[in-house]
This record gives structure tokens, C-alpha cells and sequence, in this order.
């Protein structure tokens, strides 16, 4: 299918995530961690370097996401040209910035679900089926001030899927939760 142009897709991003952070709110993004997690960093980074988001707390909670990251890092000669001339304008890695926190222990990543708001928090498995995004949804799915952002396509019967079709209920861990939490798919990020 056709998707959106990136300039549109982090207009998209900027609006869903501004209005949860004024509200004090957490953003819980389920994504994958290779590829996908490098891409919002690097979005969320060209947002807060441009001026439309301030200076936020956003965490990469997986370790695998964490370990990726430090091979894009390492091998920035192989960026495109867009990124390459980010880096020299703004003088500063394209996936690192002020407010960014990558989280290896279990111990950081527990404390977050107790941390209030405002923040954003990228984490794994990108169809939420397992991994640490799990505990974030468990923590945060019934509360209105929070926003759970779909950013990749969802295999059926996922419950990545349940939670881009907004059903009202899902089961984590095998118990019921309510979806209060606001639900956003932004479709444009999603692999061609």
C-alpha cells in the first residue's frame, strides 16, 4: 500500500505527541528494534533540535533496540546524506540528544512505569506480543492522559492489531484491561 510522506508522518508524530505531554501523559510507542526505534529517535531529534518539541524525556527501553543503536552509532558513515547534514548543522549524533535515555537494566525500565509524566518511551517488541512494551501497556493502557502510538504495520491477532482496531478490552499477561489510553496509528512510518 501507499503510505504518507515522511514530512507529513512527523507532523503526525508532533501532533499526537504535544497534546500528551501538555497533559502531562505518557507516549508508549511499541516498535522494533532495529530499524524502527533508530527512525523515531532520529524523528523525535530532528523535532527537539527544530524547536516544535521541547526538550522532553523520551527512553529506548530494550536491550536489543540499545545494542542496534550502538551499531547505527558506530557506522554513521554509512547514513544518508539528510542525516549526514543533520549531524553537521546541528553538531551533535543523530541518535542522541538531550532528554534521550537508552535502558538496559530491568530495574530502569520498572522505574518507569512508576516515573509520572510527561515522556515518551520507545520499546520492543513492535506487534506488542512480548518484551518489555508489555509491562509499559500493562502500566499504562487505562489511563486517559496516555497515548499508545501504532508506528509499524500489525499482524492479525496481535495485540498490537487489537490495539490499532481500538477494541475496548485487551488481555496482557492474560488478564483484561480496559483501553483508556488514547490510541494513535501513524501509517506513514510503516515499511513501504
Amino acid at each position: 500500500r501507499l503510505h504518507a510522506a515522511k514530512p507529513g508522518s512527523i507532523s503526525q508524530l508532533e501532533s499526537v505527541i504535544l497534546p500528551v505531554l501538555n497533559a502531562g501523559g505518557k507516549v508508549v510507542i511499541p516498535a522494533f528494534s532495529v530499524g524502527r526505534t533508530q527512525e523515531l529517535v532520529y524523528f523525535l531529534n530532528q523535532m527537539v533540535s527544530d524547536g516544535d518539541l521541547p526538550g522532553l524525556p523520551v527512553y529506548v527501553d530494550s536491550p536489543l533496540a540499545v545494542n542496534a543503536s550502538e551499531v547505527f552509532k558506530r557506522h554513521a558513515e554509512l547514513f544518508d546524506e539528510e542525516t549526514r547534514q543533520f549531524i553537521r548543522e546541528n553538531r551533535h549524533p543523530a541518535l542522541d540528544f538531550k532528554g534521550l535515555t537508552y535502558i538496559r537494566s530491568v530495574d530502569e525500565s520498572k522505574a518507569l512505569n512508576d516515573r509520572p509524566g510527561p515522556m515518551v518511551i520507545i520499546s520492543a517488541s513492535g506487534m506488542a506480543e512480548t518484551g518489555r512494551i508489555l509491562h509499559h501497556l500493562k502500566n499504562n493502557i487505562e489511563n486517559p492522559k496516555n497515548t499508545v502510538m501504532i508506528v509499524s504495520w500489525q499482524a492479525p491477532d496481535t495485540l498490537g492489531r487489537r490495539l490499532a482496531e481500538r477494541q475496548p478490552w485487551v488481555k496482557i499477561f492474560g488478564e483484561t484491561y480496559q483501553v483508556r489510553a488514547e490510541i494513535a496509528t501513524i501509517g506513514g512510518l510503516s515499511a513501504p
